[in-house]
């Protein structure tokens, strides 16, 4: 499980709202909740959590974006994003302005 979750802490990056289009377009961005921790989430997901992965769920603490969302970040296209890539998805976690 740390080999799991060193690998991906090396992945976990930054992107601007622009470069994920074309993942919530093929219905691949999930989005995580700001009180989550994007490396626990996404070792749940690569290693089948399937527990914890459910209980987000069910607490919509990881969702897809929706319409309003996706509108609202099209409005602002330099809007930058928490991300990691979990085969086939893309966690994706909105860094707000301070």
């Amino acid at each position: 499980m740390s080999d799991l979750r060193a690998q991906l802490t090396e992945i976990v990056d930054e992107a601007e709202w622009e470069w994920l289009i074309p993942h919530v377009q093929r219905d691949a961005v999930i989005l995580v909740a700001p009180e989550l921790n994007l490396l626990d989430v996404g070792v749940a997901i690569a290693s089948d959590n399937i527990p914890s992965v459910q209980q987000w769920i069910d607490e919509q603490l990881i969702t897809k974006p929706t319409i309003v969302q996706v509108g609202e970040w099209n409005g602002d296209r330099d809007k930058r994003f928490h991300t990691l890539i979990v085969q086939p998805y893309v966690l994706v976690q909105e860094i707000f302005a301070a």
